[in-house]
């Protein structure tokens, strides 16, 4: 919210330091995110950003001149000859092309600069720039002054003409800064002090942080005779859509500019002015934080029949359309509160009015519109239509129904003052269900529990009563305390009321003390030491982290599905993507990825879009979709995301919550692969640049009785090119080859897309608390390999069990590096070929005894798995 200082002055005295006057402020909560300052040079300990800092009206070269005389340019048409008054006795003449003056005027005062004076000027480039006034000679007429506008004051992008001024105490002579110099203070006002959304508001806090008294005048009215009695009816539909609805019916409304100080104020507040009828309701709702809506009247009483109007406060029907004052149609939904009357809607509640009912230059009656709106229901309409304003901001954030009535004086008063309205007397005031006060009990002993620390009592009157709380003695030390009119954001009782003490009394005023309790011994967190030990190793295994978002879709879950064999099930999309209800997915991911309806899912009541409507149960979707981003501007990724799954428990009120690790591989792979050493081929990730990843992954964690096993019941990966792996003989996740018909879902095209997911939780848990380290063998190692014939349906990792037992304590290291099918191998058969290394710790192997060793390895092959050793049973 921008606050020009001036306009705070008119309610609580402000501190000689502005800047003083920001930091508190945002001390207390109420944050500034910047100032601009116009005319005034930057002075104390105000912070101003270069580009917000105006140009310094200097006080003897910028002042108020009265005009005395208009007369015509002898030499042009298009220019003026402007006689005026300085304050010095000494009349002036200046020349000008204002077109807002007029030969023959008088009287009004301008702002006047002189020779020296700086001012904004727009180049043929179209550029702004600073100009010095030097003297010029003008169609033979000399000339070293210059009327100014607001564009060359540095106070409006537009010029609308010189500045022609309505403050009948600035006398001639008087400095500009004096008139139209300030300073605007922007506020980032928080949800919860939606009642600093107003200028009042916020001289309240001031009065309350600084000890100073707040003045806040009372608004009067002066009525005509005539009552408004059987002018106009309001039936609110729901009280809790709408708690208040009052009305007011102005007659003889003369339609024009608002005075200069109220446009000014706008201005400086951030809002346009265009007329007195709608600058006003704009003032008051800056002033008061209470929207409002002018109705032309005579158009409620034309759709009514020629009948007094009434106005319903209801939601839309379906079908329902209404042009707002944009021009656009709104087709409208029972989700739509609306102001409507007996012929139909009129305006969409706390968001925008009607363009039929809009009050133009034709407008001699005025419907004065105060009213309270459910905020949920303005949010929602204005989400819906794009439509966000000073008003629906507000609504939205809670406006107090009291402030309801206060408003609509203000703002008749203000219509009488300057309009030249005839206010009518009586106001049609539906208030169905008052909103009570809320009273709460309040002392030292809980003041000191919360904070930890005493609040003098007499400032817990002071501050209180500052914010305008009723407070009441209620013994030694303990108050009972009414909240204001202007309230509803107190809702926790008295650690609301402390939380404001505290925040008022300066969180910068805490004292330092020690801690009554000795610290204790300081404890790892063992879960967030193994998720970064995770980090790390992945890190060096040249993957990056990606975050996603815990909010997914049903269609998003379903496409991990499309892999999966055909079912009776329609196809989703028309694409052959199967819902979720179809999925049969490992017994290691539980429900996972499939065998899921809507209810498996933890749902948003109010999603900010269908994309973001559940909760995931897996990390897969997000992830991938980072990688189709990522693989349009790049050739590889290799990321990887620790995060939640969130998994409904039937009967339970909160969902339960695995920590998952998904990785996902793609593109171009640095480096040799095992079966191309020389890089000959462009070298892309493949699935045992994953498994190796897995491997690394286990190994680094000191992960026993680490085993896979092939698997094609994954429906997110290819059938033939998935693995499970399993810790202590339990699967703990899958990966694998993306399935080519889920790539195409997730708009992956044809690339070999390599990924996994393992239970985060199940992988840690087997973490050893403990491990230990041996030292390395001095003594050389001796390689030897082996090719195996096996028949094809059986494991790799079944004939490395089978070496690791044959080898004994000499096999120091077993690995595959070969797979072969083909040619010179029987039917239903495969070669595996191994590299087996022997080592003693604490000798050099003789040539007998590694030649014994690997002959019972080949041996224990032959007998348990019945293969055929390659260069000895088979050729």
């Amino acid at each position: 919210m921008l606050v020009p200082l001036s306009w705070l002055k008119d309610y609580v005295p402000l501190p000689a330091d502005p800047g003083a006057l920001v930091e508190r402020l945002t001390i207390a909560g109420l944050e500034s995110s910047g100032v601009k300052v116009f005319g005034f040079p930057v002075q104390g300990t105000l912070r101003v950003k270069p580009e917000d800092a105006g140009l310094v009206w200097e006080r003897d070269k910028l002042v108020v001149a009265q005009v005395l005389e208009i007369t015509k340019h002898p030499n042009a048409d298009s220019l003026k000859l402007v006689k005026l008054d300085l304050g010095t006795g000494a009349p002036k003449t200046v020349i000008t092309g204002a077109e807002n003056i007029a030969v023959g005027q008088s009287g009004m005062k301008i702002i006047l600069g002189l020779c020296g004076s700086q001012y904004f000027f727009t180049g043929k480039d179209g550029k702004k720039t600073v100009m010095t006034l030097v003297p010029k000679r003008l169609r033979e007429i000399d000339n070293d002054a210059m009327c100014m506008s607001d564009f060359e004051l540095g106070i409006a992008e537009e010029s609308e003409g010189i500045i022609i001024l309505d403050d009948a105490d600035a006398a001639p002579g008087t400095p500009a800064q004096d008139v139209l110099g300030e300073i605007v203070v922007e506020l980032d006002i928080l949800p919860n002090m939606a009642r600093c959304l107003s200028m009042i508001g916020i001289a309240r806090e001031v009065a309350a942080l600084t000890g100073v008294s707040a003045t806040i005048a009372e608004p009067k009215v002066e009525t005509v005779a005539e009552s408004i009695e059987g002018k106009v009816r309001v039936e609110i539909a729901d009280p809790k859509l709408c708690p208040r609805y009052t009305a007011t019916v102005i007659r003889n409304v003369t339609l024009g500019p608002a005075p200069r100080w109220m446009r000014s104020r706008l201005h400086y507040a951030g809002m346009r002015p265009i007329s007195n009828a709608v600058d006003i309701t704009n003032y008051v709702m800056l002033e008061h934080g209470q929207p409002l809506h002018a109705f032309d009247y005579d158009v409620l009483v034309t759709r009514a029949g020629g009948k007094a109007p009434t106005i319903i406060v209801r939601p839309a029907k379906p079908g329902e359309v209404l042009k707002t004052l944009d021009g656009q149609d709104r087709e409208l939904s029972p989700e739509n509160l609306v102001i409507a009357d007996t012929a139909g809607p009129i305006a969409l509640a706390g968001v925008m009015g009607g363009a039929e009912t809009e009050v133009g230059a034709a407008t001699k009656t005025i419907l004065l519109e105060s009213a309270c709106f459910d905020f949920v229901s303005v949010r929602k309409t204005a989400r819906q239509f794009n439509l966000f304003s000073e008003a629906s901001t507000r609504f939205s954030r809670g406006v107090h129904p009291e402030q309801s009535l206060l408003a609509a004086v203000r703002a008749a008063q203000l219509f009488h003052d300057h309009a030249e309205g005839e206010v009518l007397t009586g106001v049609v005031d539906e208030y169905p269900a008052p909103l009570p006060p809320q009273v709460i009990d309040l002392d030292q002993n809980e003041i000191r529990r919360l904070l930890g620390f005493d609040i003098p009592s007499a400032e817990v009157v002071r501050v209180l009563t500052a914010l305008q709380f009723q407070v009441e003695p209620d013994g030694d030390d303990a108050w009972t305390v009414t909240t204001p009119p202007t309230r509803l954001d107190i809702q926790a009782g008295a650690a609301d009321l402390i939380e404001e003490l505290a925040r008022v009394y300066g969180y910068d005023n805490l004292k330092e003390r020690l801690l009554p309790l000795e610290l204790p011994e300081p404890k790892g967190n063992p879960d967030l030491e193994g998720e970064d030990r995770v980090r790390d190793l992945l890190a060096d295994q040249g993957l990056q982290e990606a975050i996603t978002y815990s909010l997914s879709s049903l269609e998003a879950e379903a496409k991990l599905g499309a892999g999966q064999n055909p079912s009776p099930t329609p196809p989703l999309n028309g694409e052959g993507l199967k819902t979720a209800d179809d999925f049969s997915p490992p017994s290691f991911l539980g429900k996972g990825v499939g065998g899921l309806g809507s209810a498996d899912f933890v749902a948003l009541l109010n999603p900010l879009s269908p994309e973001r409507g559940v909760l995931r149960r897996t990390l897969l979707p997000g992830l991938l979709a980072v990688a189709q981003k990522n693989l349009e501007a790049a050739d590889s990724v290799a990321m990887y995301e620790l995060g939640f799954a969130y998994l409904p428990v039937p009967g339970a009120r909160l969902p339960r919550e695995p920590r998952k690790l998904a990785i996902v591989l793609c593109g171009r792979r640095t480096g040799a692969a095992w079966d191309d050493p020389q890089g000959a081929v462009p070298a892309r990730y493949d699935f045992y640049d994953l498994k190796g990843v897995v491997e690394a992954l286990t190994s680094d964690l000191h992960l026993s009785s680490v085993t896979f096993a092939a698997t094609g019941t994954v429906p997110w990966l290819h059938p033939m090119r998935a693995a499970e792996l399993r810790v202590n003989g339990t699967a703990v996740g899958a990966f694998g080859e993306l399935h080519p018909k889920v790539a195409a879902q997730f708009l992956l095209g044809d690339r070999a897309v390599q990924v996994a997911e393992l239970d985060l939780e199940a992988v840690l848990a087997a973490v050893p608390a403990r491990y230990g380290y041996k030292p390395f063998s001095t003594f050389p190692p001796a390689k030897r390999d082996v090719a195996v014939v096996v028949a094809d349906a059986t494991p790799a990792e079944a004939v490395l069990a089978e070496i690791r037992a044959a080898g004994g304590e000499l096999l120091t290291d077993a690995a595959l590096f070969d797979v072969y099918r083909g040619t010179g191998l029987p039917d239903g058969t495969k070669s595996l070929a191994f590299a087996l290394t022997y080592q003693a710790p604490d000798r050099t192997l003789g040539e007998k005894e590694i030649v014994k060793a690997h002959e019972k390895v080949e041996g224990r092959l032959r007998h348990v798995l019945k293969a055929q050793i390659r260069g000895k049973d088979l050729a």
